[in-house]
């Protein structure tokens, strides 16, 4: 199995992402600076982590989304490699329109860290099959600009086409229908939130992150 974790300047959870998915699965991990133009071959799983990529600069996700390796990731996502993005990382699947919607200030306009509770309510994707007959999940969120939305007519095509993912049981940015992750319609990439890469072991105080990393490289 092989993963890669894409490093933009401001990001700060490659590590974790990359220690997360290797105690979870076994994985061999790479890490790959943004202005690579090629990925390795055989991969099963591409992550864009969390952070702050280019300071945060115009808007979250925006600049890295034109980052050189981003034609690659695209590409890859195109032709059915599993793709995360986590917290920065879903900002920026969305500025590269690899998902739909957007990601804007949390509603109380305040950095928001802490523990959440998640409905997982599409288990059948494959980031989230892993968690077979559970239907909760908790993870961490951290982030200023986390308030996903889209348009009605949006926000429908997700719900009713099974694309919502998790939702927050209590939603902490006002995201709209208080989705927390998202998948494209072919079903091979997610955007979300909270961090699995901070949920992968007991003494992080939940493992349902190392249940979805297991779940997406096919070892749940």
């Amino acid at each position: 199995m092989k993963a890669a974790v894409v490093v933009f300047p401001g990001s700060n959870c490659d590590r974790d992402c990359a220690v997360g998915i290797e105690r979870s699965t076994g994985a061999a991990v790479d890490m790959i600076w943004h202005q690579e133009t090629t990925l390795p071959e055989g991969l099963d799983l591409i992550v864009l982590p969390g952070g702050f990529s280019y300071g945060d600069y115009l808007r979250c996700g925006a600049m890295a989304a034109q980052s050189p390796v981003m034609r690659e990731v695209v590409k890859a996502a195109n032709d059915g490699v599993a793709v995360i993005g986590i917290c920065n990382g879903f900002q920026i699947l969305c500025e590269a329109h690899l998902l739909p919607g957007t990601l804007l200030r949390n509603s109380a306009l305040k950095y928001i860290c802490k523990s959440v509770d998640l409905d997982v309510i599409n288990a059948n994707t494959r980031f989230t099959a892993g968690f077979g007959g559970q239907s909760t999940a908790r993870m961490t969120v951290g982030n200023g600009e986390g308030n996903f939305f889209a348009d009605e007519q949006t926000l429908a095509r997700l719900e009713g086409e099974g694309q919502v993912a998790f939702r927050y049981r209590q939603n902490p940015n006002g995201s709209a229908h208080g989705i927390a992750g998202i998948v494209n319609a072919r079903g091979n990439v997610l955007g979300m939130m909270p961090h699995p890469d901070r949920a992968f072991e007991p003494e992080l105080g939940s493992t349902d992150g190392a249940t979805l990393f297991r779940s997406v490289m096919g070892c749940a």
